[in-house]
């Protein structure tokens, strides 16, 4: 039993055919059987509307945006008169351009950081799996992590693999109790995306449980606890300084349309779905999406997971579902918190193997089905 309160059960995965074959490399498999064949999937359909595969996977929305910063550094801003919006690339955080500028910029860099980020987070969400409820459960959760409706995102030139990497390590070095290498990760995850701050929260209450509940007197807690909010924070005060206002940052994402109003624009999105109004496909989904997180957050609560993956998972439920704007990109921003998934995860681990396969390739078509509506059907942003 760690001091987070977390217990290890060993239960050993029994999958026909994996005789043999470490768990960590049965769980990476699984990810990389998935999401390669989404990917083909996805670059076939483009092929066949006519639409480059490459330019669809690494030049799709927001990923526009990164590849401009990695080619061409700060300073783009986008002006729509009709909307009144004013877009400013100093709503991306710096770390993934600047890796795809060291992978030699332009879509195939973009998706070679994307694709790297994608095995390592799969690797880490087996770890705090394993770690958390034994070996079947960690498989069990990189797979449906894998093939949620939004996993088309984990193959996409977008930061959310770059986050879930990071993130993933960070709280399974805490769970270990291996304070600064949780607090470093932590602090570079602030400089993926505004949702990494999720992230230092979990180190920096872990740490505050630690000193006042537990009694700790170990340098590296309250180091840790310290340095974790690090990276964000030196993103948001170095717009604040670029633009001579300290919540320059924060004006830049309400010029955008997203700022925190509770929920309201949540709820009011919701009930125009459930009102009967004429809404797209991909608006209906968000609210069912948003409405099973909100449910398996609760059931996560019962599962007696450890304080920093509640942590970690409430506050990107706290910015999803309480910020404005981009309603439709709400179950892309939750994509992180695959936390969420280990009630399933422990409730598939008690069913026979072949019904957890049959189940996992049936949310695998209608992932890949989704990920072909978003991106090349309806073109909804992501």
């Amino acid at each position: 039993m760690t001091a987070t309160g977390s217990a290890s059960v060993s239960v050993r995965p029994q999958y026909p055919g994996t005789a043999g074959v470490p768990a960590a490399v049965l769980a990476l498999g699984v990810f990389a059987a998935v999401r390669v064949a989404g990917a083909v999937v996805l670059a076939g359909a483009a092929a066949w509307a006519g639409r480059s595969p490459v330019r669809v996977l690494g030049h799709s929305w927001d990923s526009v945006w990164y590849l401009a910063i990695a080619q061409h550094g700060y300073g783009r801003t986008q002006i729509w008169p009709v909307t009144g919006l004013v877009q400013s690339d100093y709503a991306f955080f710096p770390l993934y351009p600047v890796l795809v500028r060291l992978a030699g910029g332009g879509e195939w860099g973009a998706l070679l950081v994307s694709w790297t980020a994608a095995a390592v987070a799969a690797v880490g969400v087996y770890r705090v799996g394993e770690l958390v409820a034994g070996r079947r459960v960690g498989v069990l959760l990189v797979a449906l992590w894998a093939v949620v409706p939004h996993a088309v995102v984990l193959t996409l030139a977008y930061t959310e693999p770059l986050l879930v990497a990071l993130a993933a390590w960070s709280l399974y070095a805490l769970l270990r109790e291996r304070w600064m290498w949780a607090a470093v990760l932590a602090s570079v995850a602030g400089l993926t995306r505004p949702s990494g701050i999720a992230v230092a929260a979990a180190v920096s209450v872990a740490a505050l449980h630690a000193l006042l509940v537990r009694g700790s007197r170990e340098p590296a807690v309250w180091a840790a606890g310290v340095l974790a909010p690090a990276g964000w924070l030196a993103y948001v005060l170095a717009v604040g300084v670029k633009r001579r206002d300290p919540a320059g940052y924060f004006d830049v994402q309400r010029q955008w349309g997203s700022r925190f109003d509770g929920g309201g624009y949540v709820l009011s999105a919701v009930w125009r779905v459930l009102s009967g109004s004429p809404v797209a496909l991909a608006t209906a989904v968000t609210a069912v999406l948003l409405g099973a997180a909100l449910l398996l957050a609760v059931l996560l609560l019962f599962h007696r997971v450890p304080l920093p993956l509640l942590v970690y998972t409430a506050v990107l439920l706290v910015i999803s579902v309480g910020g404005a704007g981009y309603f439709e990109s709400k179950p892309r921003f939750l994509l992180p918190a695959f936390p969420l998934l280990l009630p399933l995860a422990a409730a598939m681990a008690k069913a026979r193997p072949r019904s957890a396969v049959v189940v996992t390739a049936g949310l695998a078509g209608l992932s890949y089905a989704y990920g072909v509506y978003l991106l090349v059907i309806a073109r909804t942003p992501l």
